[in-house]
């Protein structure tokens, strides 16, 4: 009988998945400054201040909190920065924009937490497929990290892959 030999596993390829560089969504929230303006247009300084006094901060906790306005209203910077003041002590991290945008942003600055030392002289497999969708921006910067430490980068799964770079 001939023995099955695993040559994926016996080839020392290490694969990547990005998805564990996205936090959980149930992580993310957004902080829409709609609510605090008046008719949707004007936000009164006053006002302002005093509806953020009073607004359930905890709700935000050890959460990536994303600040935007999701109405066509002229908002002054400071209003943004008065919010972040707010949310600072209880969220685990405070981005202007929306929340899909921070989840790119923190993917992004999870990859660039990456030790590629980890990889050097490495083949490396970024996976492909799977369930939680991947920004472009992704890939493009765990190639840029990688490219100069790798012995190769590939793209997919180990058993079928797309090369992307092999040092010379």
């Amino acid at each position: 009988m001939e023995t099955i030999v695993n040559k994926v596993a016996e080839s020392g390829i290490i694969t990547l998945d990005l998805a564990n560089y996205i936090p959980k969504e149930e992580l993310i929230t957004g902080f829409d400054l709609k609510p605090f303006l008046f008719r949707e247009m004007i936000l009164r300084e006053k006002d302002y201040r005093a509806s953020l006094q009073t607004h359930d901060w905890e709700q935000y906790k050890n959460k990536y909190v994303a600040i935007y306005c999701s109405v066509d209203a002229i908002i002054p910077m400071w209003a943004y920065m008065l919010a972040a003041t707010y949310l600072q002590p209880v969220a685990l991290s405070v981005y202007f924009g929306a929340e899909k945008e921070m989840g790119k942003h923190m993917l992004l600055q999870n990859i660039a937490g990456i030790d590629a030392t980890e990889y050097n002289d490495k083949r490396v497999v970024i996976k492909g497929c799977g369930d939680t969708s991947i920004p472009e921006a992704g890939y493009v910067a765990i190639t840029e990290k990688l490219r100069p430490v790798v012995k190769s980068l590939m793209y997919g799964e180990p058993c079928s892959t797309v090369p992307i770079y092999k040092k010379r």
